[in-house]
Order: C-alpha cells, then sequence, then structure tokens
C-alpha cells in the first residue's frame, strides 16, 4: 500500500482499490493504519469530473529521514534522504581505511555531516544502513571475508559501528546493494530476474530473483570471486583460499598482474591499463581481451544455475563498457547457448548508496509502521 501510494499518489481511496486490486474494506484499514502511523496524509480533494470529490492520500516524507553508506577501499560514499526517497545530501571521501577504527569514525563524522547539511538533527534519522565488502552474519554479529578492508572481520564489529553512528543500522554486502540500486533507479527496474556483476578492486555479484534480492542461507549468494574455474588461480593455494580464486585474477590487483606479466611497465593501475588500450596499445588491448574472456567465463557459469533475464556490469573494471561489452557478448556466444541481454551499469559509483538508500527506507517504514500499532491493525 505505501509503495503504491508512494507511486501513484495523491491518490484515492477508489483509485487505490481499483488499480490494486484490494477490497475497498482492506484499503480503508490499510489506509487508517498508515495514517496513524504518520506514514500517509491526506492531500486535499479531487476535482473535475463528475460526482462528488474525494480525498485524497499521499506518502508524507517528512515522516522520517535515512542514510545509506557504502564503505570501500578507496571511498566512502553515503547520503541522506525522506521517506519519499528524495536525496537532500551526499557526500564522497577517500576511504581511511588503513584501520577498522579509522574508517568507523569516518562512517560517524560523514553521516552526522550530512545530517548537519540537510538541516537535520541526528536524532531525526530512521535508520542507516551501512554496505561493504564481505558477507554480514546476523546470527555472529559480524562481517566475514571483507579481506581488503584490514580490520574489518573482527567481532564486535557491528556494535562499535552502531554505538558511533547512535541510530538503528543494518549491514548489507556492497555488491548486493548495488543490485538493489539497479532495481531501484537503474536497469534492473521492472525487470524481475537480473544479476549485477561487480569487478573492481574486489569481484561479486548480486542477485535479484523473483524481484526480490536472493542472498542464500548464510548471506554469501553471489560470493563468484570463489568460484574456482579454469581461468582462475589455483584454488588450493592460501591466498585463492582466503581472497577466492576468480578474483584473483579477474579483480584489480588480478588485472595489473597480467599486464606486467605481459611486460607493461609500472606503476600500473586498471585505470591506466584501460586507458591505454583505449590509445590503441596492444599490450594493454591483450589484457583487457584476457579480461572480457574471464568475465565471460562466470557469466556462463553463473547463468545456468539462475536463468537471468539481464546482467548488468558494475565496478570501476567492468563499466568500461566500450572496451569490454562487446566482447564478453562475443566469447559467452562461443562459449555458452544461454545469451542474457548485457548492460552497463548507468548508476556508476551511485549504485551502491542508492541501494542503501532503498533498503534504509524499507527499515524505517518497517520501524515506524511497527511502532504506531500498525502491525496489528492490518495483521500484518
Amino acid at each position: 500500500m505505501l509503495e503504491f501510494i508512494r507511486h501513484m499518489g495523491p491518490v484515492s481511496r477508489a483509485q487505490i482499490a481499483r488499480d490494486s486490486g484490494l477490497s475497498k474494506p482492506t484499503v480503508s484499514q490499510a489506509l487508517a493504519a498508515l495514517l496513524e502511523a504518520g506514514l500517509a496524509r491526506e492531500a486535499g480533494r479531487s476535482s473535475g469530473g463528475k460526482g462528488p470529490t474525494a480525498q485524497l492520500y499521499e506518502l508524507d516524507p517528512s515522516a522520517g529521514w535515512v542514510v545509506g553508506i557504502d564503505v570501500g577501499r578507496l571511498w566512502v560514499r553515503a547520503a541522506i534522504a525522506n521517506l519519499n526517497g528524495d536525496i537532500l545530501a551526499r557526500r564522497e571521501e577517500r576511504s581511511r581505511a588503513a584501520s577498522a577504527d579509522s574508517l568507523i569514525h569516518q562512517i560517524g563524522d560523514v553521516a552526522h555531516g550530512l545530517a548537519g547539511e540537510a538541516g537535520l538533527r541526528w536524532r531525526q534519522i530512521t535508520h542507516a544502513t551501512v554496505g561493504s565488502p564481505g558477507v554480514f552474519e546476523p546470527s555472529r554479529g559480524h562481517v566475514a571475508l571483507a579481506h581488503n578492508l584490514p580490520g574489518w572481520g573482527r567481532h564486535g564489529l557491528v556494535e562499535r559501528v552502531h554505538q558511533e553512528l547512535g541510530t538503528n543500522i543494518s549491514f548489507e554486502n556492497d555488491v548486493n546493494l548495488g543490485a538493489v540500486g539497479e532495481q531501484w533507479h537503474g536497469l534492473g527496474k521492472d525487470v524481475s530476474d537480473f544479476v549485477y556483476l561487480h569487478v573492481g578492486t574486489g569481484v561479486g555479484m548480486g542477485l535479484v530473483l523473483n524481484g526480490e534480492l536472493f542472498r542464500g542461507a548464510t548471506g554469501s549468494a553471489g560470493e563468484i570471486g570463489y568460484m574456482p574455474l579454469a581461468a582462475a588461480a589455483d584454488p588450493h593455494t592460501r591466498v585463492s583460499r582466503k581472497r577466492g580464486a576468480f578474483e584473483a585474477v579477474a579483480g584489480a590487483a588480478g588485472v595489473v598482474a597480467t599486464a606486467r606479466s605481459f611486460g607493461m611497465k609500472p606503476p600500473l593501475t586498471p585505470k591506466k591499463i584501460f586507458a591505454a588500450a583505449r590509445k590503441g596499445d596492444r599490450t594493454a588491448r591483450k589484457v583487457v581481451a584476457l579480461e572480457a574472456q574471464r568475465i565471460a567465463l562466470v557469466i556462463a557459469a553463473v547463468v545456468p544455475v539462475v536463468d537471468p533475464e539481464l546482467v548488468i556490469l558494475g565496478g570501476g573494471i567492468g563499466r568500461n563498457g566500450d572496451l569490454l561489452l562487446e566482447p564478453v557478448a562475443r566469447e559467452l556466444r562461443d562459449i555458452s547457448p544461454f545469451h542474457p541481454r548485457l548492460e552497463v551499469s548507468a548508476l556508476g559509483d551511485d549504485a551502491q548508496v542508492h541501494g542503501a538508500v532503498a533498503l534504509a527506507l524499507q527499515a524505517a517504514q518497517d520501524r515506524l509502521f511497527a511502532r504506531s500499532g500498525g502491525r496489528g491493525v492490518i495483521g500484518a
């Protein structure tokens, strides 16, 4: 109901019942709960047309505010939004990832600074969602497999971030946030089954199946960096077991290592390698061609399992669509009978932040609704 009002409002009870397929008593009951929760409000009456006017309803965007934070090895990005999803302020800073302590303090500084920019007091923030590499384990309260962030996997991390922010928080894998962001504001909108393939410092995949983010039994769904594919490093080595055999060759460090093995001179970064390829450097083009083959291989391994309609390439490496899209598609045709639509993310670095805001909005709406007693009103 709330999402319907968000997208269609201002809207009358009759229109909600007609367009949603819900009965009029159900609509009236749900509207009463949303009004009591402060999530919806009256928005005047309809005008024009035949017959009496009708009371209109809309989402009350000032009922709550949320913060979405994306914590990466290189950058910390964040945004603050009202309950309608309108972003009021945003920040982007180089990550202080030398230690968990410095990164936690940075998260607090960024989040509280955003509230100040938006003219809000921090106690007005209903929920904050923090995204980072790794797998969040709710039962243990910590983030595992976050090897690109020093100290991020130690116990007590979640509690320390909660203390730093001083509000309700949730954690989510950053690539999962990218998939949610694409579903909310990107290429995944109105697509029931798609995957978001992030290739950057690390490698991961966010899966949206039947319109829902799929996390798996332990939250590890999409950790494709650990796939022991033929083009990957030896999966038996200590580094492969810790960081993932496929990530070791397809992530940023793997691209740089490949370039060095081909004779390119340091200092090297993926950005420099792809820039050289655009200028026609033959060696750089060989590196890019091999990276495209590796990306195609992991897509070919995943597609027969989940059968997505769309594969979205993202991340600092994956977004180089002018160099990667055509060779990835070509290689996929050569090695697989399954050919989903391939696109490059148009959201860029904003995908994760949009996803964090979207999940924070869901949590905030649930919290505000439950606090008002609304769940009992409609039996949810």
